[in-house]
């Protein structure tokens, strides 16, 4: 009860502020386990995505530090980060990327959906980098399909290094589900998991326009 209260402010302040264009909310199945994979240009996206999918809740990962932060920013930062179900993680500690994976599994595995920024972190130049094979092989594991999403906006909303959000109108558009069945008989399962998430990156350049980077977003000091 209290999160769907909460949750509804949240998404009223939201639709009230930003005014979000939101395409291909149909996409998203009903049930069961699902990977909401998108492309990452802000802070917000992980607030931004879990309020543009209505009736299913769509869990991130998150800095551990976000639930223990100090003073106003902080609290509101963990009482958003809570009501929309985030996980916190520890994005520095050894073989933390397992981990990770694992955590995500097993949000998978319960049915519900999960939320992943395939290029690992955010872009600090707008462009869209190449995506890691995580999302394919959690993909994989679960038997979840992929529903690739393009957000545009959100890094005016809140750019990098931005401490409060800015009004700006955001466009959040969910494409077709990618199922990992299709990939089966690609070859071998690395070749397999390479060619899905090849899939799920051209999908969410499509959506989002963004322009392509040749290899891998590498994560900066103190970068979610």
């Amino acid at each position: 009860m209290a999160y769907r209260l909460y949750r509804g402010l949240l998404a009223l302040v939201f639709h009230t502020l930003w005014r979000p264009l939101i395409e291909g909310a149909e996409n998203i199945p009903a049930d069961g386990p699902v990977l909401i994979a998108a492309n990452h240009l802000s802070f917000i996206d992980s607030i931004v995505i879990p309020l543009s999918v209505r009736g299913r809740r769509v869990t991130f990962l998150a800095k551990a530090e976000y639930f223990t932060g100090r003073g106003p920013i902080g609290l509101l930062r963990r009482t958003v980060f809570r009501v929309l179900g985030a996980v916190p993680v520890q994005r520095d500690a050894q073989r933390q990327a397992q981990a990770s994976l694992d955590t995500a599994l097993e949000v998978l595995h319960r049915g519900w959906a999960f939320g992943i920024y395939p290029e690992g972190t955010r872009s600090r130049d707008g462009r869209l980098y190449r995506g890691r094979t995580g999302v394919a092989w959690l993909a994989m594991e679960s038997g979840a399909p992929v529903v690739p999403v393009g957000l545009v906006g959100t890094d005016k909303v809140q750019p990098i290094g931005a401490r409060f959000p800015r009004l700006h109108r955001v466009h959040v558009q969910f494409g077709k589900p990618i199922r990992p069945e299709d990939f089966a008989d690609v070859g071998s399962p690395g070749l397999a998991r390479r060619r899905l998430t090849d899939a799920v990156m051209d999908a969410i350049a499509a959506m989002s326009g963004q322009e392509r980077a040749p290899g891998y977003n590498e994560r900066a000091t103190n970068e979610i």
